[in-house]
């Protein structure tokens, strides 16, 4: 039995040692930006690599973000200006519009007021033309009765 056992710890080398050889096998000398020399596992400088350029990448997308969203600011406020351009010009216009009724209104008011004045003045002339017509008549019957008595 204690046989069996020792055969199975022989057969299984302690896992250090297997840690060891990989990374010798697999380690890298490298030099970084500031000239360092740097030991890495092949694997890590892969990783190391990567995530450098997606760093780059997301840098460069912010970039292009922050660009996108500058000329976003920029087509909002020449809107913004465009629009108070065209509110004053709207407001002008109202105003315009505004004065114009009034003016229309004010000259309304005038033709009335005039349109009255010229109806009692015509009301004038048709009572003094019917006061008229009646001394006429009288005339006329003064004349008639004056030719047929003499």
């Amino acid at each position: 039995h204690h046989h069996h056992h020792n055969d199975n710890n022989n057969n299984n080398p302690p896992p250090h040692t297997h840690t060891e050889i990989t990374m010798a096998s697999q380690s890298s000398i490298h030099f970084d930006e500031l000239s360092k020399v740097r030991i890495l596992e092949a694997d890590k400088q892969q990783e190391t690599q990567v995530l450098r350029d997606e760093c780059k990448d997301f840098v460069d997308h912010i970039d292009e973000f922050q660009s996108i969203v500058g000329s976003f600011v920029g087509l909002v406020e020449t809107l913004a200006t465009a629009v108070d351009k065209e509110k004053m010009k709207a407001i002008g216009s109202r105003n315009l519009l505004k004065s114009i009724v009034k003016q229309r209104e004010a000259k309304q008011q005038q033709l009335q007021a005039l349109l009255v004045e010229k109806q009692a003045y015509l009301e004038r002339l048709r009572v003094e033309h019917e006061s008229l017509e009646k001394v006429q008549a009288e005339q006329q019957r003064v004349i008639d009765q004056f030719v047929v008595h003499h």
